[in-house]
C-alpha cells in the first residue's frame, strides 16, 4: 500500500491538474449545463447538439458516436468497491462517505464514462477512474485536501473573471479527484447545478456531488485522453504532469500499480503506454 499523501504534494497535484483544467476551461469561458433532451448529445464542453462536434471525442452523455452499452453498475460491483474503500483504516472520514450508490447515483449526468469503444475500453476507462481517485484519496480516505482548510491559500485565480471569488471561502481539494481552484468550482457546480462558488464545502458534504464533480473534471479532461486510446500515463500527465519525466517516479509507479491492479480484478489487459 502506497503512503497516504501529505499536505504539500497534493497542493502540488492540486496546482498541475488546475492549472491544466484552466488550458481546457479557457477555450469555451463559460460551459452550459446540457440538459440535452434525448436526442442530443452534451459536447464536451457542456453544450448540446448532434453532430460529430457533440456526439465524438468528449461527449459526456446521450447519443456519442461508438457508445457501446456497456453497464457500469455490472461493472462496479460491491465487492470491487468495497476492496477499494475497506482498505482505509475505520477513522477515515472518507470510508462512510464515498460509496457506490453516491458513485452510480453520480452517473446520470455522465452516461458516456465507461460506455465508449469496445467492453474493454469502458473497463480500462473504469480502472483509470479509481486507481487515479484511489491515489488522490488514500483508497477513499481523505474527502478534502489534507491540511486545506487551514491553509491561506484560498486556491482563488482572480483573471478568471467569469467565475469570481465568494467572500471568505476557500476552493482546496475536495472530491474523489480533488476538486480544486475557482475556475473549477465555478462550472462544475452550474453544470452539476449547485452554487460551487458560494458553497464550495458541498463538495465535500454531498457524496453525489462529490463524485459528480470528480466526473465532471474527468469527463471534460481525462475522459477524451482515455477514449483517443492514448494510454494510462497520458491520463497521469493530466491529472499530475509534475510527477511525469522522471520528477517522481514512485508516484507514477503507485498509479500505475492501481490501475494494473484494477484492470486485473475486472479480467482486461491494461493497454500500452502505462508509464508518463
Amino acid at each position: 500500500m502506497a503512503s497516504l499523501i501529505n499536505s504539500k504534494n497534493n497542493l502540488l497535484t492540486l496546482l498541475v491538474a488546475g492549472i491544466l483544467a484552466g488550458m481546457f476551461l479557457s477555450r469555451t469561458a463559460v460551459a452550459q449545463n446540457c440538459g440535452c433532451d434525448s436526442t442530443n448529445c452534451c459536447s464536451q464542453f457542456g453544450y448540446c447538439g448532434t453532430d460529430s462536434d457533440y456526439c465524438g471525442t468528449g461527449c459526456q452523455s446521450g447519443p456519442c458516436l461508438n457508445s457501446n452499452g456497456a453497464s457500469v453498475s455490472d461493472i462496479v460491483t460491491q465487492s470491487f468497491f468495497d476492496g477499494i474503500v475497506n482498505q482505509a483504516s475505520a477513522s477515515c472520514a472518507g470510508k462512510s462517505f464515498f460509496i457506490r450508490a453516491a458513485f452510480l447515483n453520480s452517473l446520470s449526468l455522465f452516461s458516456a464514462f465507461g460506455t465508449i469503444g469496445t467492453t474493454d475500453d469502458s473497463k480500462r476507462e473504469i480502472a483509470a477512474f479509481f486507481a487515479h481517485a484511489t491515489h488522490e484519496t488514500g483508497f477513499f480516505c481523505f474527502i478534502e485536501e489534507n491540511g486545506g482548510a487551514s491553509t491561506n491559500d484560498a486556491y482563488c485565480n482572480a483573471t478568471y473573471t467569469d467565475y469570481p471569488c465568494a467572500a471568505n471561502k476557500k476552493y482546496y481539494g475536495r472530491g474523489p479527484l480533488q476538486l480544486s481552484w475557482n475556475y473549477n468550482y465555478g462550472p462544475a457546480g452550474s453544470f452539476i447545478g449547485f452554487d460551487g462558488l458560494s458553497n464550495p464545502e458541498t463538495v465535500a458534504t454531498d457524496a453525489v456531488v462529490s463524485f459528480k464533480a470528480a466526473l465532471w473534471f474527468w469527463m471534460r479532461n481525462v475522459h477524451p485522453i482515455v477514449t483517443s486510446g492514448q494510454g494510462f500515463g497520458a491520463t497521469i500527465r493530466v491529472i499530475n504532469s509534475i510527477e511525469c519525466d522522471g520528477k517522481e517516479p514512485e508516484k507514477v509507479a503507485a498509479r500505475v500499480q492501481y490501475y494494473t491492479d484494477y484492470c486485473n480484478q475486472l479480467g482486461v489487459a491494461p493497454g500500452d503506454n502505462l508509464s508518463c
